[in-house]
């Protein structure tokens, strides 16, 4: 299915991403504006220590008007790849380096209004380095047991989507279906 994009005007250059309207007629004839987040994309790390503990972050969102627990993630700089963007979220936000990194798919978390695609990575073989939080982030880092991250997505503690997706897909990549238990399924 395809969309005509008659007239397309930004209404709001933002600090990460730009408000669009689009005024688009759909292949069935009807013709609608639609306001749309134009994102850079971004790049989300599931950071698994040799003893398969997750570096979860508990992290204050204004806009969720809580703390979230999720993985490290953060927004393409320019001319920045997606691996790139990992590395450098990853020693950032956790204090934490990696030697081995797997690319494990990607996730556009809101397709409804926003173009956002989220390039997600496991990276392994974890070493210290200096964490760099920039002055917007309230942040607390944390080693929690995989299994345990699968309880607190089980109960509803974690419900951030790019980390729940990048946790099961993090089991399919290393093959620990068994993980999951009888009441979860992949």
């Amino acid at each position: 299915m395809n969309a005509t994009v008659n007239q397309s005007r930004l209404l709001r250059r933002g600090r990460v991403f730009d408000f669009t309207l689009e005024n688009v007629t759909l292949e069935t004839g009807v013709t609608l504006d639609m306001e749309i987040i134009r994102h850079p994309g971004a790049a989300a790390i599931v950071p698994l220590t040799d003893d398969r503990q997750v570096m979860m972050l508990n992290q204050y969102r204004h806009a969720a008007g809580q703390s979230l627990w999720e993985i490290p993630a953060g927004t393409l700089e320019k001319n920045e790849t997606t691996s790139e963007c990992a590395r450098r979220e990853l020693v950032e936000e956790t204090g934490y380096d990696a030697l081995q990194w797997d690319n494990i798919g990607s996730v556009i978390p809101v397709p409804g209004y926003s173009d956002e695609s989220i390039d997600l990575f496991l990276a392994r073989q974890l070493e210290p380095a200096r964490q760099q939080l920039d002055a917007d982030e309230i942040i607390e880092v944390h080693p929690i047991p995989l299994e345990t991250v699968i309880e607190m997505i089980d109960r509803g503690d974690i419900n951030d989507a790019k980390t729940v997706v990048a946790i099961f897909r993090t089991i399919r990549q290393l093959g620990l279906c068994s993980v999951l238990g009888s009441s979860s399924a992949v």
